[in-house]
């Protein structure tokens, strides 16, 4: 859009505000902003969230056990959908890895000991160790950010990608979302930059869709999904023993878990709300709910998630026309006052960020699938204690990875 179209636009927005410098602006200062405002989307900042509503229930799935009698089956029906080319991977990378002491994208920190191994290089390698036997790859879409997108590729360039056939990766930058104030009207981050923010976990389908994959999706032939998040680095990805069992028990949505350690254990639980699958977060858990248990003694909100899915492309789409549910949430935003970017002491501000735990709702049925904690589980969320580097080594030696 010419400054023209952009500022009648903004005008029926209500949102002139955003051009208040531009005759100050640079000739690129002032392209680069208009560029920025034309991807706006505004149904983000139009789009309340709708609150879980409805009695919890537990959501019965399948154990260890049942999945181990039928594991046969399964693994058959997942490794012929796989060689049909129905089978796709999402990596959601957008992260840095700034809690680890490191400025480089998540998926480039180095938790070798011995030898350099990369978090990317494990979840390849994972991915890789499942299909080689089946004989046949899924196409790999990663999610990067617009402040990660060309350190990932280069990253993953240098490396051959640990071995994964390039024709078969496909990168998309994950779409931004504007920050307002509590006035509803969107700020400027500095005098030619907006105050921009990644759209939530939950963005990841409609970042694919707008970038033009899901249409070419479909072309190939792709139906299902599994996506899964870059900082667990045991993550077992397009299993055809999951993949069997959610197409078996025609569930459009399948969602791997672990069982908790114990009722205060800080992860989303998925359950019932009014009928449907969710997630509740540990925080929304009371303490009476979280401790309850059956008959066996056994907790009855047991199922940790641990944001390793699969999903129908066809019923994605279908909630992609629906809109997913957008959450505003309260944060401290780094704003341009007229003069200078000032750093508030206080939130000022709305984010507005999708989740992935609504798309889990919207589907309608959810599979919920256990897998071993200690063969699929090791997420790296810090540098020290709880879910680090410390913890994950420790379990990737366990599973026989050298470091």
């Amino acid at each position: 859009m010419d400054y023209q179209q952009t500022k009648e636009l903004l005008s029926e927005k209500g949102q002139l505000q955003l051009l208040e410098q531009f005759d100050a602006l640079s000739e690129e200062g002032k392209a680069e902003l208009l560029r920025q405002i034309e991807k706006i989307d505004w149904t983000v900042l139009n789009s309340p969230s709708a609150p879980h509503a409805g009695e919890t229930e537990p959501l019965t799935g399948l154990s260890l056990r049942e999945i181990e009698k039928n594991r046969e089956e399964y693994s058959a029906l997942g490794a012929k959908l796989i060689r049909e080319g129905a089978l796709g991977a999402v990596l959601l990378a957008g992260g840095q890895g700034t809690r680890l002491g490191s400025d480089a994208p998540k998926g480039a920190f180095n938790i070798g000991i011995t030898r350099p191994l990369y978090i990317f290089e494990c979840l390849i390698q994972n991915l890789l160790n499942i299909l080689k036997p089946i004989g046949a790859f899924v196409p790999l879409y990663i999610m990067t950010s617009e402040k990660n997108d060309e350190e990932t590729r280069a990253f993953l360039s240098s490396h051959a990608y640990f071995g994964y056939p390039e024709e078969y990766v496909t990168f998309f930058v994950q779409d931004m979302a504007p920050a307002t104030d509590f006035g509803g009207k969107v700020l400027l981050e500095a005098q030619d930059r907006l105050a921009l923010s990644p759209n939530g976990n939950g963005g990841w389908f409609s970042s694919l869709l707008r970038a033009g994959h899901v249409a070419r999706m479909r072309e190939r032939g792709v139906k299902w999904l599994n996506v899964f998040a870059v900082d667990n680095v045991l993550q077992r990805i397009a299993d055809p023993v999951f993949l069997g069992a959610t197409a078996m028990a025609g569930a459009p949505c399948g969602a791997k878990t672990v069982k908790k350690r114990n009722p205060e254990e800080r992860v989303g639980v998925l359950c019932k709300r009014g009928g449907l699958p969710d997630v509740i977060e540990y925080y929304e858990l009371d303490e009476a709910t979280a401790n309850l248990r059956d008959g066996a003694g056994n907790l009855l909100y047991a199922d940790g998630v641990i944001l390793n899915y699969l999903f129908q492309v066809s019923r994605l789409e279908e909630i992609a026309a629906a809109k997913i549910p957008v959450h505003r949430v309260k944060k401290k935003v780094p704003y341009f006052d007229g003069t200078r970017t000032v750093t508030p002491a206080s939130e000022n501000a709305y984010k507005y960020e999708t989740l992935i735990l609504d798309m889990i709702r919207l589907t309608g049925d959810c599979l919920s699938f256990e897998v071993e904690r200690e063969r699929e589980f090791a997420p790296i969320k810090n540098a020290t204690g709880t879910d680090s580097v410390e913890t994950a080594r420790a379990l990737l030696q366990k599973n026989g990875v050298k470091l």
